[in-house]
This record gives structure tokens, sequence and C-alpha cells, in this order.
């Protein structure tokens, strides 16, 4: 049976790159202000057009992490303002996790090209992994990161941009790598920066605003709690303040960067404890859901783990899933980064070696990366 074949009989969503996919957002929301030859890599008079983005002064890009399409449409009655809202169904890169998507989004570029393949990933330079959140182990942000930001080609086409969210990220590794440009303002509560966003959307140009708490609740209690749901009333809430507020001529562009699982009681593989799996593995790096796995062995460890793990996953050689598309188009200076063997599970199922990983990581309960459609199906939705 074929890779594509195997993934296709799991049920998996592959990205939709340069079709209705997150890469397109900020593209489209460029375009939508009247610039779009100031968008490197894409047709973003194309973007804007997939995504129904209309023209306008303004555009500001709201991004609920966690928040995937499934998640919204199971707690809907829960929403009154973003079920209200017009949109379309598209999907995150992969992996579908924060690092990939805030990279694709911010830059328009595939992870394959971005090499922001992770949360964590191998760093050639040093043969350590180098996590792409906290930023350790990694080269300077631009030096990791070479393709350009969206933002701030916008920015220096003479376009205001603003980006909102917590002050502690302003000038972090990621922020640096991928949203690049104009002015940070940082601001802690979301209403906060709906406050800084109205003020923004007064002048033309292009705003960003990031809200994390959906996806910080979703791990520790799930995306099934009752503290899920009421994070999610607060961001609609919010929005819905936003909008009703915002000048004419504007408009409100609500996406997400994945959706999200919940794993208690489901399969998971530790390799500490799992010889099969562990047997030729110099380590891993990824995610639970989506994990890069290093080896001098790749034909042979990939063997063991499918045959270890069965319909609990789909695990392929990294040629062949360079073949299938998964990241995108593969930079060379990119591809010593990625997994000699990549394994993306099924269902509910994790793999982690707690061996070193916390007891804190290895207990989330909502997880995301793989390409189920929980985790890879997220809105985009128009509010004018």
């Amino acid at each position: 049976m074929t890779l594509a074949e195997r993934v296709d009989r799991a049920g998996f969503v592959l990205p939709d790159y340069g079709g209705r996919e997150l890469g397109g957002v900020l593209s489209a929301a460029i375009s939508a202000i009247g610039a779009p030859e100031v968008v490197p890599g894409r047709e973003a008079r194309e973007d804007q057009r997939r995504l129904n983005v209309p023209d306008a002064r303004h555009v500001c890009v709201a991004l609920l992490d966690g928040l995937g399409e499934l998640n919204l449409d199971a707690r809907r009655g829960h929403a009154p303002f973003l079920r209200f809202l017009a949109g379309v169904t598209a999907t995150a890169g992969y992996p579908s996790t924060t690092a990939a998507s805030l990279s694709l989004m911010g830059t328009g570029r595939t992870s394959g090209e971005t090499g922001m393949a992770g949360y964590t990933v191998r760093n050639p330079k040093t043969g350590k992994l180098a996590n792409l959140i906290s930023w350790e182990g990694a080269e300077p942000a631009e030096e990791w990161q070479v393709m350009p930001s969206l933002l701030e080609q916008a920015d220096l086409a003479g376009i205001e941009v603003t980006t909102l969210g917590r002050a502690r990220f302003a000038g972090s590794g990621l922020t640096s790598a991928v949203l690049r440009g104009g002015q940070f303002i940082g601001a802690e509560r979301l209403a906060d920066r709906v406050d800084v966003a109205l003020g923004a959307m007064k002048d033309p140009g292009v705003s960003y605003m990031y809200w994390g708490e959906i996806d910080g609740v979703g791990h520790a209690y799930g995306w099934m709690s009752e503290k899920w749901t009421a994070s999610l009333e607060d961001a609609d809430r919010e929005l819905a303040r936003l909008a009703l507020t915002m000048p004419k001529d504007t408009v409100l562009l609500v996406t997400a960067d994945h959706g999200m699982i919940d794993v208690t009681g489901a399969p998971r593989w530790d390799l500490a404890h799992s010889p099969s799996l562990d047997d030729g593995v110099e380590f891993l790096a990824g995610e639970p859901r989506a994990l890069h796995v290093y080896t001098r062995d790749p034909v042979g460890v990939a063997a063991r783990w499918q045959e270890t793990l069965g319909e609990s996953a789909v695990v392929a050689v990294q040629e062949e899933a360079i073949g299938l598309g998964l990241f995108g188009p593969v930079l060379p200076a990119v591809r010593d980064r990625l997994g000699d063997v990549i394994v993306a599970m099924t269902g509910r199922a994790t793999v982690v070696d707690s061996r070193v990983q916390s007891e804190a990581s290895m207990g989330l309960i909502g997880v995301h990366g793989s390409l189920t459609p929980n985790e890879m199906l997220i809105p985009v939705l128009v509010a004018t």
C-alpha cells in the first residue's frame, strides 16, 4: 500500500497548500487593503478570492490558537457571534502545531521552506534539539528562518502594521522569525487587545491579534471541558464587541492555527518501555501526535514503528513524506531538520519518551499536530 493510500485509509486531511489554507490569510488581508504586490511568493488576489475577504481600508486578523473548525462546530451554541459569521473552512499545514502554523501564516510559506517544522526539530549545526517555541537550541531567528515576513514586507511598503499580543512575545524568537515587522503592542487581556485594535483600525493598514488562552486551557483541561467552553465564550464576547464598534470600511478576519483532540484514556506508547520503538532511534522531536524520528536506519525503524503502532499511526521515511507534499516544497537547508522517519498518529493515540519529557508535558489532555480533521481543519470567518 502506498503512503497516499495509507493516508487516505486513516481519514487524514492533507494540507491544501496554495488553496484554502492558513498561508493565505495574511496574504488575503494585505491584498484586501489594495497591496497584493507586496506579498512575495503567493498570488495574493487569489488568496483574497478563495477566502472571501472583501476589499477594506483596514483588515484586523484575529488568530484564536487551538480553535479548530470541528471544535467550534461542536460548541457553536456557546459562540453566538462566531456562529453568525460567514466564512470558509481551510487547512492548517503539517504539522498542525503552533510554530509551524504561525510561520505558515506569517510568511505564506510551508514548513519545508521555513524550517519551522514542529514544536522541536533537529538543529543540524549542533546535532541537538531546537525548540521553536522557547527558541532554545536554534540560531538567531532571522538566520534560522530566512523567508520574508509578510508583515515586514507590508511595513517596508509603507503600510501601517500593528501586532497585538502579550508583552513577553515582543522580540521573541518565534515573533522575530515569522511575524516581524511594524509596531508590536503588548496587552495582556483580550479586552485590552480589542481596545488597541479598535484604535489601530481607525487608520488604513493591517493589524494582527493573537489569542492563546483557548489553546492553553485545552492543553491543561481538554477541549471538551467546561473551562475550554468558558474560554471560547470569553473570546466570542470580545470579538463581538470589536466587530460591533470597529470603524466603517474595515474587516475583522477570524481564524485559528490548528484544532485539538483530547487523549485521556487513548493508546500511548512510551519509548522508555517499548524496545521495538526505541531500537535504532537516536532521538525524537516534534510532538506526541506528529513525530520526527532521527535514525541511521530509517527503513528499518519505519518498519518497526509501523508494525508496533499498527492502525494508530501512519509511518513514512522522509523521502516518502516529502514526496507526498506533507511539508510542501522542502529547501536543501531545511531537509536535515526533518526526521529521517515521519510519524503521524491516527485517532487519539500518542507516542512519548518519559526519559526526556516532563510529567507535565506528557500529562497534557488536549493535543494536536497530526492530520486528523479535528487537528487540520480551521475556520476563516469574516465580519464587516
